[in-house]
């Protein structure tokens, strides 16, 4: 193996990285725990700016932002035209679509009892409905329980909210009864309010079958509610009206995206622009603290340069010295400040409820950012301690 003047392997590249390290531990600790603070700002800034802004969307995905309906068109004479039974079913094989549920109005009429004048319908509608309809127009069964694949089939209800408000029914009790279609049916559940489609609100529901059996339903629905991925909402109301109804689109209404997905995309913009001027923000503040802790150490260990001069160490070995002591301690000052940065992410996001988001960019780039900042803030320290002069360095010995 060649010998070559004021080279330094690996192993004595650390070795000599660490001697400031080791020999003034106290400085060494205090200098890491700044550069920690300052990568565990970095993580947990943009840890909980991301764990925020995906709390936030959820909350408005809530609203309804993903949620489109079809429903029947009118012909030149004003009639409906009715859509197709397989509707909901050639809806739900487009790609982004997630859930699809649908209604159908009956003719039939409710009453509390048969004694009820007919005249008296307080506005009610009866509906025939498929089985996960609740979680797609996001309401929840507030007594009872929903129609499933037994009692869909029997004469049995769910009454909405200003449904049951209005017969008088604020609870389900065993053998609750109320007169639909000209014969009894048994209430099964009562809805909370459904804000996202208030129809269902004032309506009666009963099961496809059953609406088929004992009201003479013709069994086409005429509201159909569709869910898809978010961020594809425009494609799939582009091609909503045709999947409906193929043989006559322009008599397949669909609503429109709603105005929440346009703040929706507002609110993610407006975040990841606060998410990056943070993240930038903190990435300064952490390499100002390296590059002024590399600087005192230079000063303060002038008379430690001189004494190594003097005994033959080169600018090189100087240079080289401080170079790696400053990337060793940003990287150790890295490693610690990324797990305070994950822990805090988690932890806060937690107490919040929040979904805990952290970023690649943020774990994976602490690290790293903090060897880039200890390279660069520890470079010109590192070769102003090499151009020192040795008898200027041993006047302070």
């Amino acid at each position: 193996m060649t010998y070559r003047p004021g080279h330094l392997g690996f192993v004595d590249l650390t070795r000599t990285g660490s001697v400031g390290l080791r020999t003034r531990r106290l400085r060494a600790a205090l200098s890491a725990l700044g550069i920690a603070i300052g990568v565990a700002s970095i993580v947990a800034v943009l840890g909980l700016s991301a764990s925020s802004q995906a709390g936030l969307l959820a909350e408005i995905d809530r609203l309804g932002t993903n949620m489109l309906t079809v429903t029947p068109g009118r012909d030149i004479q004003g009639n409906e035209v009715k859509l197709p039974k397989a509707a909901p079913g050639m809806i739900s094989r487009i790609g982004p679509v997630e859930q699809v549920e649908n209604t159908g109005a009956t003719k039939a009429r409710v009453y509390r009892s048969p004694l009820v004048p007919a005249l008296n319908t307080n506005g009610l509608k009866v509906q025939a409905t498929s089985l996960a309809l609740p979680a797609t127009v996001r309401t929840k069964v507030a007594h009872g329980a929903f129609l499933n694949k037994a009692t869909a089939t029997q004469p049995t209800a769910v009454l909405g909210y200003d449904a049951a408000n209005r017969l008088g029914i604020d609870r389900v009790r065993t053998g609750q009864r109320i007169w639909l279609g000209g014969q009894w049916f048994y209430v099964i559940g009562i809805l909370e309010k459904a804000a996202l489609a208030p129809e269902i609100d004032a309506s009666v529901l009963v099961g496809y079958p059953a609406a088929e059996r004992y009201l003479n339903y013709s069994g086409h629905p005429t509201t159909i509610y569709v869910r898809s991925q978010t961020d594809y909402v425009n494609d799939v109301h582009s091609v909503l009206a045709q999947t409906a109804n193929p043989q006559d689109p322009a008599n397949a209404t669909v609503s429109n995206p709603s105005d929440a997905l346009v703040a929706r995309a507002a609110a993610k913009s407006a975040l990841n622009g606060l998410f990056l001027g943070l993240g930038a923000v903190a990435l300064l503040v952490g390499g100002v603290g390296v590059a002024n802790t590399m600087v005192i150490s230079v000063l303060e260990r002038r008379s430690e340069i001189g004494l190594r001069r003097a005994l033959g160490a080169t600018r090189g070995h100087i240079r080289t010295q401080f170079f790696s002591e400053a990337v060793l301690l940003a990287g150790i000052g890295g490693a610690v400040g990324v797990f305070c940065g994950v822990a805090a992410t988690v932890v806060y996001a937690s107490v919040k409820g929040w979904t805990v988001v952290v970023p690649p960019e943020a774990w994976m780039g602490g690290v790293g950012s903090a060897l880039a900042i200890g390279a660069i803030a520890g470079l010109l320290p590192a070769i102003r301690a090499a151009r020192m002069q040795p008898t200027e360095a041993l006047r302070t010995v």
